[in-house]
Protein backbone atom coordinates (compact mmCIF):
# COMPACT_ATOMS: atom_id res chain seq x y z
CA UNK A 1 0.00 0.00 0.00
CA UNK A 2 1.14 2.99 -0.93
CA UNK A 3 1.22 6.73 1.22
CA UNK A 4 0.90 10.16 -0.09
CA UNK A 5 2.00 13.66 1.27
CA UNK A 6 2.52 17.10 0.16
CA UNK A 7 5.83 17.39 0.34
CA UNK A 8 8.84 14.73 1.02
CA UNK A 9 12.36 15.83 2.39
CA UNK A 10 15.18 13.38 2.23
CA UNK A 11 17.63 13.95 4.74
CA UNK A 12 17.71 15.47 8.51
CA UNK A 13 20.93 17.81 8.27
CA UNK A 14 20.35 21.33 8.34
CA UNK A 15 19.32 21.60 4.69
CA UNK A 16 16.57 18.62 5.17
CA UNK A 17 15.52 20.65 8.43
CA UNK A 18 15.25 23.84 7.30
CA UNK A 19 13.64 23.03 4.24
CA UNK A 20 11.27 21.17 6.16
CA UNK A 21 10.72 24.02 8.43
CA UNK A 22 9.41 26.69 5.25
CA UNK A 23 7.35 23.68 4.07
CA UNK A 24 5.31 23.30 6.91
CA UNK A 25 5.22 27.27 6.87
CA UNK A 26 2.92 26.85 4.29
CA UNK A 27 0.58 24.39 5.94
CA UNK A 28 1.98 21.51 4.17
CA UNK A 29 2.23 18.30 5.49
CA UNK A 30 6.08 17.58 4.94
CA UNK A 31 7.02 13.74 5.32
CA UNK A 32 11.19 13.57 6.22
CA UNK A 33 12.74 10.43 5.01
CA UNK A 34 16.37 10.02 7.07
CA UNK A 35 18.76 6.69 6.43
CA UNK A 36 19.68 6.57 10.21
CA UNK A 37 18.42 8.60 13.11
CA UNK A 38 17.10 11.78 12.61
CA UNK A 39 20.17 13.79 14.25
CA UNK A 40 22.55 11.82 11.85
CA UNK A 41 24.27 13.56 8.87
CA UNK A 42 27.38 15.63 7.80
CA UNK A 43 26.29 18.45 9.63
CA UNK A 44 26.42 16.69 13.26
CA UNK A 45 30.27 16.16 12.66
CA UNK A 46 30.22 19.46 11.16
CA UNK A 47 32.85 21.09 14.16
CA UNK A 48 34.79 24.23 12.13
CA UNK A 49 31.59 26.54 12.70
CA UNK A 50 29.94 28.75 10.75
CA UNK A 51 31.05 32.20 8.53
CA UNK A 52 28.09 34.34 8.82
CA UNK A 53 28.63 38.79 8.44
CA UNK A 54 27.38 39.23 11.98
CA UNK A 55 30.51 41.29 13.63
CA UNK A 56 31.06 45.33 13.60
CA UNK A 57 34.46 44.71 10.86
CA UNK A 58 32.81 42.51 8.73
CA UNK A 59 30.61 43.33 5.75
CA UNK A 60 28.99 41.13 2.56
CA UNK A 61 31.34 42.15 0.03
CA UNK A 62 34.05 41.03 2.20
CA UNK A 63 32.35 37.43 3.25
CA UNK A 64 31.40 37.32 -1.09
CA UNK A 65 35.14 38.47 -2.32
CA UNK A 66 36.42 35.73 -0.14
CA UNK A 67 34.35 32.88 -1.22
CA UNK A 68 35.05 33.98 -4.66
CA UNK A 69 38.52 33.69 -4.13
CA UNK A 70 38.22 30.34 -2.83
CA UNK A 71 36.07 29.16 -5.69
CA UNK A 72 39.25 29.75 -8.18
CA UNK A 73 36.60 31.14 -10.88
CA UNK A 74 34.19 28.45 -10.75
CA UNK A 75 31.24 30.51 -8.01
CA UNK A 76 28.44 31.94 -9.23
CA UNK A 77 27.89 35.47 -8.36
CA UNK A 78 24.29 35.78 -7.57
CA UNK A 79 24.79 32.13 -5.63
CA UNK A 80 27.31 34.03 -3.67
CA UNK A 81 25.34 37.44 -2.55
CA UNK A 82 22.58 35.16 -1.84
CA UNK A 83 24.67 33.15 0.68
CA UNK A 84 26.30 35.81 2.32
CA UNK A 85 23.61 38.40 2.47
CA UNK A 86 20.81 36.22 3.30
CA UNK A 87 22.77 34.10 5.81
CA UNK A 88 23.17 36.70 8.46
CA UNK A 89 19.13 36.56 8.50
CA UNK A 90 19.29 32.85 9.18
CA UNK A 91 21.84 32.84 11.48
CA UNK A 92 19.75 35.30 13.50
CA UNK A 93 16.60 33.44 13.31
CA UNK A 94 19.11 30.21 14.67
CA UNK A 95 19.57 32.33 17.47
CA UNK A 96 15.80 33.26 18.23
CA UNK A 97 15.84 29.56 17.99
CA UNK A 98 17.72 28.48 20.85
CA UNK A 99 21.09 27.95 19.11
CA UNK A 100 23.57 28.50 21.81
CA UNK A 101 26.56 29.83 19.83
CA UNK A 102 29.70 30.59 21.91
CA UNK A 103 29.65 33.98 23.73
CA UNK A 104 32.24 35.61 26.02
CA UNK A 105 30.36 38.07 28.21
CA UNK A 106 27.26 38.28 26.22
CA UNK A 107 28.85 38.86 23.43
CA UNK A 108 29.33 36.40 20.10
CA UNK A 109 32.90 34.99 19.59
CA UNK A 110 34.28 34.94 16.48
CA UNK A 111 36.78 33.17 14.91
CA UNK A 112 39.12 33.00 11.86
CA UNK A 113 39.77 30.30 9.57
CA UNK A 114 41.64 29.69 6.61
CA UNK A 115 40.97 32.33 3.48
CA UNK A 116 38.76 34.06 5.44
CA UNK A 117 39.91 37.99 5.42
CA UNK A 118 37.97 38.69 9.01
CA UNK A 119 36.84 37.17 12.38
CA UNK A 120 33.74 35.75 11.40
CA UNK A 121 33.03 31.82 12.09
CA UNK A 122 31.00 30.91 15.16
CA UNK A 123 30.91 28.02 16.76
CA UNK A 124 28.92 26.54 19.68
CA UNK A 125 29.99 24.32 22.53
CA UNK A 126 33.77 24.94 21.16
CA UNK A 127 33.81 22.01 18.12
CA UNK A 128 30.54 21.22 18.06
CA UNK A 129 28.59 23.60 16.04
CA UNK A 130 26.80 21.47 13.86
CA UNK A 131 25.40 19.01 16.52
CA UNK A 132 24.03 22.40 18.36
CA UNK A 133 22.73 23.56 14.65
CA UNK A 134 21.05 20.13 14.60
CA UNK A 135 19.52 20.03 18.12
CA UNK A 136 17.87 23.42 17.57
CA UNK A 137 16.66 22.65 14.26
CA UNK A 138 15.16 19.45 15.17
CA UNK A 139 13.27 20.94 18.46
CA UNK A 140 11.91 23.87 16.10
CA UNK A 141 10.93 21.58 13.72
CA UNK A 142 9.36 19.26 16.47
CA UNK A 143 7.02 22.52 17.06
CA UNK A 144 5.14 21.92 13.50
CA UNK A 145 2.68 19.23 13.63
CA UNK A 146 2.94 18.89 9.83
CA UNK A 147 6.29 17.54 9.67
CA UNK A 148 6.87 13.64 10.37
CA UNK A 149 10.32 12.28 10.98
CA UNK A 150 10.04 8.89 9.91
CA UNK A 151 14.21 7.42 10.90
CA UNK A 152 15.78 4.56 9.22
CA UNK A 153 13.82 4.93 5.91
CA UNK A 154 16.03 4.26 3.43
CA UNK A 155 15.55 5.79 0.33
CA UNK A 156 15.95 3.25 -2.86
CA UNK A 157 14.60 5.45 -6.00
CA UNK A 158 13.22 8.61 -7.25
CA UNK A 159 9.68 8.11 -8.70
CA UNK A 160 9.40 9.97 -12.31
CA UNK A 161 5.88 9.99 -14.35
CA UNK A 162 5.96 11.91 -17.33
CA UNK A 163 9.14 13.80 -16.48
CA UNK A 164 8.04 15.01 -13.17
CA UNK A 165 9.17 13.44 -9.36
CA UNK A 166 6.09 12.64 -8.00
CA UNK A 167 7.60 10.34 -4.68
CA UNK A 168 10.14 7.93 -3.56
CA UNK A 169 10.66 4.34 -3.49
CA UNK A 170 11.80 3.65 0.45
CA UNK A 171 12.41 0.89 2.79
CA UNK A 172 9.84 0.71 5.04
CA UNK A 173 11.25 0.24 8.45
CA UNK A 174 8.81 -1.25 10.45
CA UNK A 175 7.50 -3.21 7.46
CA UNK A 176 10.70 -4.19 6.07
CA UNK A 177 9.78 -3.95 2.41
CA UNK A 178 9.42 -1.24 -0.12
CA UNK A 179 7.03 0.59 -0.72
CA UNK A 180 6.15 4.22 -2.56
CA UNK A 181 5.02 7.50 -1.13
CA UNK A 182 3.54 9.91 -3.30
CA UNK A 183 3.99 14.40 -2.86
CA UNK A 184 3.70 17.53 -4.79
CA UNK A 185 7.47 17.86 -4.59
CA UNK A 186 10.85 15.90 -3.45
CA UNK A 187 13.61 17.96 -1.71
CA UNK A 188 16.93 16.11 -1.81
CA UNK A 189 18.94 17.35 1.53
CA UNK A 190 21.41 13.94 1.36
CA UNK A 191 24.48 15.28 1.92
CA UNK A 192 27.61 13.95 0.34
CA UNK A 193 29.67 11.26 -1.21
CA UNK A 194 32.88 11.38 1.65
CA UNK A 195 32.48 7.59 1.69
CA UNK A 196 33.52 6.63 -1.94
CA UNK A 197 37.04 7.51 -0.38
CA UNK A 198 39.28 4.99 1.00
CA UNK A 199 40.01 7.67 3.67
CA UNK A 200 36.92 10.50 4.89
CA UNK A 201 35.73 11.69 7.59
CA UNK A 202 32.57 11.42 6.87
CA UNK A 203 29.61 9.56 8.69
CA UNK A 204 28.99 6.31 7.43
CA UNK A 205 25.69 7.51 5.73
CA UNK A 206 27.73 9.91 3.65
CA UNK A 207 27.58 7.32 0.30
CA UNK A 208 25.63 9.41 -2.15
CA UNK A 209 22.83 7.58 -2.39
CA UNK A 210 20.92 10.78 -3.13
CA UNK A 211 23.01 12.20 -6.07
CA UNK A 212 22.90 8.87 -7.89
CA UNK A 213 19.32 8.84 -7.37
CA UNK A 214 19.30 11.68 -8.87
CA UNK A 215 21.03 10.88 -11.75
CA UNK A 216 19.18 7.86 -13.15
CA UNK A 217 15.82 10.12 -12.40
CA UNK A 218 17.63 12.21 -15.50
CA UNK A 219 19.13 15.25 -13.06
CA UNK A 220 22.26 17.11 -14.83
CA UNK A 221 24.99 16.72 -12.16
CA UNK A 222 27.54 19.30 -12.31
CA UNK A 223 31.38 19.96 -11.10
CA UNK A 224 31.48 15.94 -10.07
CA UNK A 225 35.19 16.34 -10.17
CA UNK A 226 35.26 19.17 -7.20
CA UNK A 227 36.31 17.02 -4.00
CA UNK A 228 37.70 19.05 -0.90
CA UNK A 229 40.17 17.24 0.94
CA UNK A 230 40.78 18.06 4.63
CA UNK A 231 44.46 18.27 5.25
CA UNK A 232 44.83 17.40 8.90
CA UNK A 233 42.37 14.13 9.84
CA UNK A 234 43.67 12.17 12.76
CA UNK A 235 45.93 9.58 11.71
CA UNK A 236 46.26 6.87 14.46
CA UNK A 237 45.94 3.16 14.08
CA UNK A 238 42.50 1.67 13.72
CA UNK A 239 41.13 4.80 14.55
CA UNK A 240 38.36 6.68 12.21
CA UNK A 241 39.71 9.74 10.44
CA UNK A 242 38.66 12.05 13.06
CA UNK A 243 38.54 15.60 11.73
CA UNK A 244 40.59 17.98 13.38
CA UNK A 245 39.24 21.45 12.46
CA UNK A 246 40.53 23.83 10.81
CA UNK A 247 40.12 26.67 13.71
CA UNK A 248 42.98 24.42 15.61
CA UNK A 249 45.48 25.98 13.06
CA UNK A 250 43.38 29.31 12.89
CA UNK A 251 44.41 29.48 16.26
CA UNK A 252 47.63 28.69 15.50
CA UNK A 253 48.71 25.49 15.38
CA UNK A 254 51.43 24.29 13.55
CA UNK A 255 52.41 21.68 10.97
CA UNK A 256 55.57 19.91 11.29
CA UNK A 257 57.00 17.04 9.50
CA UNK A 258 58.58 13.87 10.78
CA UNK A 259 61.87 15.39 11.73
CA UNK A 260 59.41 18.36 13.74
CA UNK A 261 60.32 21.15 11.24
CA UNK A 262 57.70 23.30 10.21
CA UNK A 263 57.34 23.04 6.34
CA UNK A 264 54.11 25.31 5.08
CA UNK A 265 56.19 27.76 4.27
CA UNK A 266 57.93 26.41 1.85
CA UNK A 267 54.76 25.58 0.08
CA UNK A 268 52.85 28.65 0.11
CA UNK A 269 53.40 32.34 2.10
CA UNK A 270 50.24 32.03 3.67
CA UNK A 271 51.85 28.61 5.62
CA UNK A 272 49.31 26.84 7.91
CA UNK A 273 46.46 29.28 6.76
CA UNK A 274 46.33 28.90 3.28
CA UNK A 275 43.25 27.15 1.49
CA UNK A 276 42.81 23.47 1.88
CA UNK A 277 43.89 22.08 -1.44
CA UNK A 278 47.05 23.88 -0.98
CA UNK A 279 47.42 22.36 2.47
CA UNK A 280 46.01 18.95 1.50
CA UNK A 281 48.71 18.73 -1.49
CA UNK A 282 51.87 20.23 0.65
CA UNK A 283 51.40 18.04 3.13
CA UNK A 284 51.05 14.77 0.34
CA UNK A 285 54.70 16.61 -1.03
CA UNK A 286 56.20 16.88 2.63
CA UNK A 287 55.06 12.99 3.06
CA UNK A 288 56.66 11.92 -0.30
CA UNK A 289 59.65 13.61 0.47
CA UNK A 290 60.53 12.03 3.89
CA UNK A 291 59.01 8.72 3.43
CA UNK A 292 56.12 8.93 5.70
CA UNK A 293 52.36 8.38 5.73
CA UNK A 294 52.11 11.36 8.44
CA UNK A 295 52.77 14.77 9.48
CA UNK A 296 52.00 16.41 12.85
CA UNK A 297 49.79 18.82 14.17
CA UNK A 298 51.40 21.09 16.76
CA UNK A 299 49.19 22.89 19.39
CA UNK A 300 51.80 22.83 22.80
CA UNK A 301 52.04 26.39 22.16
CA UNK A 302 49.09 27.24 23.52
CA UNK A 303 47.43 27.01 27.10
CA UNK A 304 45.94 23.68 28.22
CA UNK A 305 42.76 25.34 29.85
CA UNK A 306 42.01 26.90 26.67
CA UNK A 307 42.23 24.01 24.45
CA UNK A 308 40.46 22.46 26.51
CA UNK A 309 37.60 25.01 26.12
CA UNK A 310 37.88 26.14 22.70
CA UNK A 311 38.22 22.30 21.41
CA UNK A 312 35.79 19.83 23.89
CA UNK A 313 35.46 17.13 21.82
CA UNK A 314 38.53 17.61 19.90
CA UNK A 315 40.27 17.08 22.88
CA UNK A 316 38.78 14.41 24.35
CA UNK A 317 38.30 12.16 21.17
CA UNK A 318 42.29 12.46 20.98
CA UNK A 319 42.63 11.42 24.52
CA UNK A 320 40.71 8.59 23.89
CA UNK A 321 43.13 7.65 21.52
CA UNK A 322 46.41 8.05 24.10
CA UNK A 323 46.76 11.95 22.72
CA UNK A 324 47.31 14.92 24.53
CA UNK A 325 46.21 18.04 22.41
CA UNK A 326 48.47 20.38 24.88
CA UNK A 327 51.00 18.21 24.99
CA UNK A 328 51.49 15.78 22.32
CA UNK A 329 52.08 16.17 18.37
CA UNK A 330 49.11 15.21 16.74
CA UNK A 331 49.84 12.74 14.17
CA UNK A 332 47.61 14.08 10.73
CA UNK A 333 47.00 13.41 7.23
CA UNK A 334 44.35 14.51 4.32
CA UNK A 335 41.25 13.06 4.01
CA UNK A 336 38.00 13.07 1.58
CA UNK A 337 35.82 15.58 3.34
CA UNK A 338 33.05 17.99 1.10
CA UNK A 339 31.73 17.92 -2.47
CA UNK A 340 31.73 20.77 -4.36
CA UNK A 341 29.68 19.24 -7.36
CA UNK A 342 26.39 17.50 -7.36
CA UNK A 343 22.68 17.97 -8.61
CA UNK A 344 22.94 21.33 -10.63
CA UNK A 345 20.26 23.21 -9.42
CA UNK A 346 19.01 26.98 -9.82
CA UNK A 347 19.21 30.11 -7.02
CA UNK A 348 15.93 28.14 -5.26
CA UNK A 349 16.85 24.42 -5.46
CA UNK A 350 14.96 23.91 -8.63
CA UNK A 351 16.92 20.56 -10.52
CA UNK A 352 16.67 19.81 -13.99
CA UNK A 353 13.95 17.28 -13.50
CA UNK A 354 10.36 18.89 -12.70
CA UNK A 355 9.46 18.29 -8.99
CA UNK A 356 12.62 17.49 -7.66
CA UNK A 357 14.43 19.92 -5.63
CA UNK A 358 17.86 19.60 -3.75
CA UNK A 359 19.82 21.85 -1.51
CA UNK A 360 22.77 21.45 0.61
CA UNK A 361 25.70 19.41 -0.05
CA UNK A 362 23.95 17.16 -2.76
CA UNK A 363 23.96 20.02 -5.05
CA UNK A 364 26.10 22.25 -6.95
CA UNK A 365 24.31 25.92 -6.69
CA UNK A 366 27.57 27.79 -7.56
CA UNK A 367 28.14 28.46 -3.95
CA UNK A 368 31.56 26.57 -3.62
CA UNK A 369 33.15 26.70 -7.25
CA UNK A 370 36.18 24.94 -7.35
CA UNK A 371 37.00 24.85 -4.14
CA UNK A 372 34.53 25.43 -0.83
CA UNK A 373 35.41 28.25 1.82
CA UNK A 374 35.95 26.88 4.73
CA UNK A 375 32.68 27.02 7.42
CA UNK A 376 30.25 28.13 4.70
CA UNK A 377 28.82 25.06 4.25
CA UNK A 378 26.31 25.03 6.84
CA UNK A 379 25.42 29.06 5.85
CA UNK A 380 24.50 27.08 2.65
CA UNK A 381 22.56 24.72 3.74
CA UNK A 382 20.36 26.90 5.91
CA UNK A 383 19.76 29.73 3.14
CA UNK A 384 19.34 27.46 0.39
CA UNK A 385 17.19 24.51 1.97
CA UNK A 386 15.30 27.66 3.08
CA UNK A 387 14.80 28.96 -0.90
CA UNK A 388 13.86 25.44 -1.66
CA UNK A 389 11.37 24.87 0.25
CA UNK A 390 9.57 28.24 -0.66
CA UNK A 391 10.08 27.35 -4.14
CA UNK A 392 8.85 24.11 -4.44
CA UNK A 393 5.73 25.12 -2.00
CA UNK A 394 4.71 28.32 -4.90
CA UNK A 395 5.93 26.25 -7.73
CA UNK A 396 2.97 23.59 -6.61
CA UNK A 397 0.54 24.76 -5.71
CA UNK A 398 -1.71 23.82 -8.73
CA UNK A 399 -0.19 20.24 -8.40
CA UNK A 400 -2.18 17.69 -6.74
CA UNK A 401 -1.44 14.35 -5.20
CA UNK A 402 -3.72 11.45 -7.01
CA UNK A 403 -1.71 8.05 -5.46
CA UNK A 404 -4.12 5.51 -6.69
CA UNK A 405 -3.86 7.24 -10.33
CA UNK A 406 -0.15 7.06 -9.87
CA UNK A 407 0.12 3.36 -8.47
CA UNK A 408 -1.34 2.54 -11.62
CA UNK A 409 0.16 4.99 -14.30
CA UNK A 410 4.03 3.91 -15.94
CA UNK A 411 6.17 4.92 -13.18
CA UNK A 412 10.34 5.43 -14.40
CA UNK A 413 12.17 3.39 -11.92
CA UNK A 414 14.79 1.20 -11.37
CA UNK A 415 15.01 -2.63 -10.62
CA UNK A 416 14.16 -2.73 -7.11
CA UNK A 417 14.69 -6.76 -7.02
CA UNK A 418 18.16 -7.31 -6.34
CA UNK A 419 18.12 -6.18 -3.04
CA UNK A 420 19.61 -2.87 -1.39
CA UNK A 421 22.89 -3.61 0.77
CA UNK A 422 25.92 -2.14 -0.45
CA UNK A 423 27.99 -5.12 -0.95
CA UNK A 424 31.20 -4.98 1.01
CA UNK A 425 33.70 -6.15 -1.56
CA UNK A 426 32.15 -3.53 -3.78
CA UNK A 427 32.87 -0.62 -1.38
CA UNK A 428 36.36 -1.68 -0.50
CA UNK A 429 37.20 -1.79 -4.50
CA UNK A 430 35.81 1.02 -5.03
CA UNK A 431 37.14 3.08 -2.24
CA UNK A 432 40.88 2.24 -2.46
CA UNK A 433 40.79 2.90 -5.96
CA UNK A 434 39.17 6.22 -5.98
CA UNK A 435 42.07 7.06 -2.83
CA UNK A 436 44.76 6.08 -5.10
CA UNK A 437 43.78 6.91 -8.68
CA UNK A 438 40.91 9.80 -8.18
CA UNK A 439 42.32 11.32 -4.90
CA UNK A 440 44.34 14.56 -4.42
CA UNK A 441 46.90 13.90 -7.25
CA UNK A 442 45.40 12.92 -10.17
CA UNK A 443 46.71 12.19 -14.21
CA UNK A 444 45.77 10.64 -16.99
CA UNK A 445 46.71 6.91 -16.77
CA UNK A 446 45.31 6.71 -13.20
CA UNK A 447 42.09 8.16 -14.11
CA UNK A 448 42.17 5.92 -17.16
CA UNK A 449 42.70 2.71 -14.73
CA UNK A 450 40.05 4.18 -12.64
CA UNK A 451 37.27 4.38 -15.05
CA UNK A 452 38.08 0.96 -16.53
CA UNK A 453 37.80 -0.77 -13.39
CA UNK A 454 34.47 1.12 -12.50
CA UNK A 455 32.89 -0.20 -15.46
CA UNK A 456 33.64 -3.52 -14.74
CA UNK A 457 32.09 -3.62 -11.57
CA UNK A 458 28.85 -1.71 -12.88
CA UNK A 459 28.57 -4.93 -15.38
CA UNK A 460 28.08 -7.30 -12.30
CA UNK A 461 24.75 -8.07 -11.32
CA UNK A 462 24.51 -5.01 -7.59
CA UNK A 463 22.11 -3.91 -5.93
CA UNK A 464 20.45 -0.50 -5.70
CA UNK A 465 23.10 0.72 -2.90
CA UNK A 466 25.73 -0.69 -4.60
CA UNK A 467 25.24 0.44 -8.57
CA UNK A 468 24.63 4.05 -6.44
CA UNK A 469 28.00 3.89 -5.39
CA UNK A 470 29.76 2.52 -8.15
CA UNK A 471 27.79 5.15 -11.09
CA UNK A 472 29.04 8.24 -8.41
CA UNK A 473 32.51 7.30 -8.71
CA UNK A 474 32.25 6.93 -12.68
CA UNK A 475 30.80 10.13 -12.50
CA UNK A 476 33.72 11.70 -10.17
CA UNK A 477 36.55 9.98 -12.69
CA UNK A 478 34.89 10.86 -15.68
CA UNK A 479 34.53 14.76 -14.70
CA UNK A 480 38.33 14.28 -13.70
CA UNK A 481 39.48 12.35 -16.57
CA UNK A 482 37.81 15.76 -18.67
CA UNK A 483 38.91 18.62 -17.07
CA UNK A 484 42.65 18.84 -18.30
CA UNK A 485 43.82 21.63 -15.95
CA UNK A 486 44.16 22.06 -12.14
CA UNK A 487 41.83 24.22 -10.36
CA UNK A 488 40.89 24.81 -6.89
CA UNK A 489 40.50 21.30 -5.50
CA UNK A 490 41.00 19.39 -8.35
CA UNK A 491 44.81 18.76 -9.07
CA UNK A 492 46.20 17.25 -12.51
CA UNK A 493 49.77 16.36 -12.13
CA UNK A 494 50.06 15.78 -16.02
CA UNK A 495 47.88 19.46 -16.50
CA UNK A 496 49.13 21.54 -13.30
CA UNK A 497 47.93 24.43 -14.37
CA UNK A 498 44.59 26.81 -14.27
CA UNK A 499 43.71 28.01 -17.81
CA UNK A 500 41.22 30.22 -18.68
CA UNK A 501 39.11 28.03 -21.68
CA UNK A 502 38.65 25.54 -18.96
CA UNK A 503 36.63 27.60 -16.53
CA UNK A 504 33.34 26.28 -17.27
CA UNK A 505 31.56 23.77 -15.50
CA UNK A 506 31.46 20.20 -16.36
CA UNK A 507 27.79 18.62 -16.93
CA UNK A 508 26.92 15.12 -16.82
CA UNK A 509 23.44 13.32 -17.36
CA UNK A 510 22.19 10.11 -18.15
CA UNK A 511 22.16 9.14 -21.96
CA UNK A 512 25.00 12.51 -22.57
CA UNK A 513 28.22 12.98 -23.06
CA UNK A 514 29.92 15.26 -20.50
CA UNK A 515 30.02 18.81 -21.92
CA UNK A 516 30.95 22.27 -20.48
CA UNK A 517 28.62 24.96 -19.32
CA UNK A 518 29.66 28.96 -18.92
CA UNK A 519 26.78 28.69 -16.46
CA UNK A 520 25.81 26.74 -13.17
CA UNK A 521 22.61 28.27 -13.19
CA UNK A 522 19.67 27.98 -15.71
CA UNK A 523 16.17 28.56 -15.89
CA UNK A 524 16.13 30.62 -12.84
CA UNK A 525 12.70 32.02 -11.65
CA UNK A 526 12.67 34.55 -9.06
CA UNK A 527 10.01 33.38 -6.55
Amino acid sequence: MSLETDFIVIGSGVAGLRASIALAGSGACVTVLTKDKASESNTEYAQGGVAVVLSDDDNAELHEEDTLTAGAGLCDPEAVEALVTEGTKYIKELIDWGTEFDRDGGRLVFTREAAHSRRRILHAHGDSTGKEIVRALIVRAGREKSINLMPFANTESLLVSDGRCVGVRFLDPILRAPRNIFAKAVILCTGGAGQLFLHTTNPPVATGDGMAMAYFAGAEMADMEFIQFHPTALNVEKAPRFLLSEAMRGEGGILRNKYGERFMARYDERSELAPRDIVSRSIVAEMRSTGTRTVFLDMTAMDEVFLKERFPKIYETCKFYGLDIAKHLLPVSPASHYFMGGVRTDLHGRSSVQGLYAAGEVTCTGVHGANRLASNSLLEGLVFGARAGEAAVSDSSEFRVRSSELESAELETRNLELGTGLATAVKKRVKRSMWERVGILRDKDSLRRALREFQQIAKSNLSISSNNFVTLALLVAEAAFWREESRGAHFRTDFPDKHENWQVHSVQKTGHEIYGSKTINFGVKEL
